[in-house]
């Protein structure tokens, strides 16, 4: 893996107290939360960017909605006054936030992505990063997902959708990489 980009950002995607909600079901990746945790400590002592993203439901029903615990960032994972927050209220962290913006007007054009769900938020925003022309990692480790039923009710793993999604993003979009690998390079 070649160097990460001095000026790379690191884009965490909904690590809230909601993704705890056991209504969710069952996840795969149990320490991603730790390797999120070894890739900001080693952002923020290089002093590089961290872009914090929190899902805002307009469902009344969503732990996400404003003002449920559920909605707040986990204590671990909290960002410092200095970090910049995203909202957002769909999927992909680049629709009508103001994120492509904030990272040109900076001269970003590497993101490091990790956070939650896989194969929603994650996948979305990756998409639509390489999409936009960004160099796009996604730490596979420092991600999960959750146990889902396809339109023929047949149940896949959260191993098996996690692992389909980072194929899809591997394709066209981003290059996935391991923590390790990216703190080595970093």
């Amino acid at each position: 893996m070649e160097p990460i980009a001095k000026n790379a950002a690191l884009l965490i995607i909904d690590m809230q107290k909601g993704m705890a909600d056991p209504t969710l079901g069952r996840r795969n990746n149990p320490d991603a939360e730790q390797h999120i945790q070894q890739l900001l400590n080693a952002w923020r002592q290089a002093q590089r960017p961290i872009i914090h993203v929190r899902h805002i439901s307009r469902s009344a029903a969503s732990v996400f909605r404003p003002g449920q615990p559920g909605c707040e960032f986990q204590d671990t994972l909290h960002p410092l006054a200095h970090e910049h927050v995203v909202e957002k209220n769909v999927p992909d962290a680049f629709s009508a936030t103001g994120l492509e913006r904030w990272l040109h007007v900076r001269s970003i054009q590497q993101l490091v992505i990790v956070g939650v769900i896989t194969n929603n938020s994650v996948e979305s925003t990756a998409r639509s990063g390489g999409n936009l022309g960004f160099d796009v990692i996604v730490a596979a480790d420092a991600c999960f997902t959750f146990d889902q039923t396809d339109l023929s009710g047949r149940l896949w793993a959260a191993e098996d959708v996690h692992a389909l999604s980072l194929s899809n993003l591997a394709m066209d979009y981003a290059r996935v990489f391991q923590t390790s690998e990216i703190l080595a390079s970093h």
